[in-house]
């Protein structure tokens, strides 16, 4: 399968995605108010993070939906954790999925839909306030990038309702913490509003910061990198430059110093029963140079980009 792409067109303002990020900024400065102010609302925004960023983008639209790194036993199972990755407020499977797999064909080149090329800003957030003509997510745009996905009728369902999930999510908070102890906008502001902005600010530095800086481990044909602090925030999502030299590998971390708490998940739900066909990069540690690694191992390039020394186990 072919990779072009049309040339990218001049961005343009979506409406749409300025209002609801912005709106959802302004609404988290309602935690400097100290009577919005609970740890129970501290501790839901952390649990939040976790679940609807490190669970639901990092494991499920990420390592799963996009790669396939790994299959659920049984696969129904990916549709309720599929809906925890809409309530981070990253729009729908399929949108996601179509710009990482899109991202990864041309990363780092002008067809990437977030290259740090065109600054840091643009990679973090511009591109998703911002979109080319070439990135609006038609079913023509699905289609090629996300075939798979648009042949489930269910990841499709999720897809024209993804924004139902955060905000139902919202109000179960607002009722739940009112139920509690009146602490209904504390739960909202905290495990609501600061939570989102969390999610984004720190999954989006894999776009960003992981293409900027950090070390190279692997030469592959883009400048990511691992960047410790972002593997931190991400749940392991910030060893980016061993994702991209082995991309379908549910593993990020390959040294044992390189913490992947996201792959560590996945091996406790094989152990247990619930997953199975994980895919692990196969690293050659003897005497070839990374190098001649990878052009002997990069014939292969598909709209997920190059596979490189990969194995299912």
């Amino acid at each position: 399968m072919t990779t072009t792409t049309a040339a990218p067109s001049t961005p343009k303002l979506s409406w749409v995605s300025a209002l609801y990020i912005g709106g959802l900024h302004v609404a988290a400065l309602l935690a400097l108010y100290h009577g919005y102010f609970s740890w129970s609302g501290l501790a839901l925004c952390l649990f939040l993070h976790w679940l609807t960023g490190g669970i639901g983008i990092c494991l499920i639209y990420h390592r799963l939906l996009t790669h396939r790194s790994f299959t659920f036993r049984p696969k129904w199972i990916e549709y309720p954790m599929t809906m925890l990755g809409c309530m981070a407020s990253e729009g729908g499977p399929l949108g996601w999925v179509s710009d990482h797999r899109r991202h990864h064909a041309h990363s780092d080149d002008e067809n990437d839909v977030h290259t740090p090329s065109e600054g840091f800003f643009w990679a973090h957030m511009g591109w998703f306030l911002f979109v080319e003509d070439s990135s609006h997510h038609t079913p023509e745009y699905f289609q090629r990038w996300c075939p798979d996905l648009v042949k489930d009728p269910v990841h499709r369902f999720i897809e024209k309702t993804f924004i139902l999930y955060p905000l139902a999510l919202f109000a179960g908070l607002y009722l739940a913490g009112q139920w509690y102890g009146n602490l209904g906008m504390s739960w909202l502001v905290w495990g609501g509003f600061v939570r989102t902005i969390f999610v984004w600010h720190t999954t989006w530095l894999v776009n960003s910061a992981t293409h900027l800086w950090g070390y190279r481990s692997h030469e592959t044909r883009d400048d990511s990198t691992n960047l410790w602090w972002v593997a931190a925030l991400t749940y392991g999502e910030g060893w980016h430059n061993n994702h991209h030299a082995f991309q379908t590998s549910a593993r990020h971390g390959l040294s044992w110093w390189e913490v992947d708490p996201t792959y560590i998940l996945i091996w406790t739900m094989q152990k247990v029963g619930l997953v199975y066909n994980i895919k692990l990069a196969k690293v050659r540690k003897a005497a070839a140079p990374a190098s001649s690694l990878v052009s002997a191992a990069t014939a292969s390039v598909t709209p997920s980009g190059p596979r490189l020394l990969e194995e299912a186990v």
